[in-house]
């Protein structure tokens, strides 16, 4: 599938119409729902071959966002062999209480994974939190880039962003 296809194929499995609040608080006329294309396994094994090369090189393991970067980071993980950890919003209160699942981060190399992005306000959180914990996190992959362009939020605190799609590419065949 080319770049092109694919982009067609995430567009006509997740794009809906009306009115939407977004995580930013921002409201749009259309709206993404990820979950309509991490759900269909040939789509999501297709965004994580495309999605591979995207990995800077030097990347220990990928930090998939809770809750629609997991998927994409499990499939990023089954693709190129690198391990993912699973980034919590908050530590969980029982068990282990930890909001970074999977392996120990300390030291590690992160990319972080997220599906859409408007804005970056969760992925600085998240960084932030998984810095506090030792890891270095200066990558972040997502599918969608919703927003418009350059994020300042992400390059303040030192994050660069790649993404799979932006607007245009997943609108270029309409």
């Amino acid at each position: 599938m080319t770049h092109a296809e694919l982009a067609k194929a995430i567009y006509e499995t997740a794009h809906l119409t009306g009115e939407f609040k977004l995580r930013s608080g921002q409201v749009s006329k259309e709206y993404f729902d990820k979950y309509r294309f991490e759900a269909r396994p040939q789509l999501l094994r297709e965004i994580a071959r495309h999605m591979a090369p995207l990995i800077p090189a030097g990347t220990q393991a990928l930090a998939g966002l809770e809750m629609g970067g997991i998927p994409i980071a499990t499939a990023l993980s089954l693709e190129t062999g690198l391990p993912c950890v699973f980034v919590r919003k908050e530590a969980k209160e029982y068990g282990t209480c930890q909001f970074a699942e999977g392996l120990d981060i300390k030291g590690l190399r992160l990319c972080v994974v997220e599906d859409v992005i408007t804005t970056g306000g969760q992925v600085v959180i998240s960084s932030e939190d998984l810095r506090r914990a030792g890891a270095r996190v200066e990558d972040v992959l997502c599918v969608i880039h919703r927003g418009s362009g350059h994020e300042p939020k992400l390059a303040e605190k030192g994050l660069h962003m790649k993404p799979l799609m932006t607007m245009d590419d997943l609108k270029a065949h309409l």
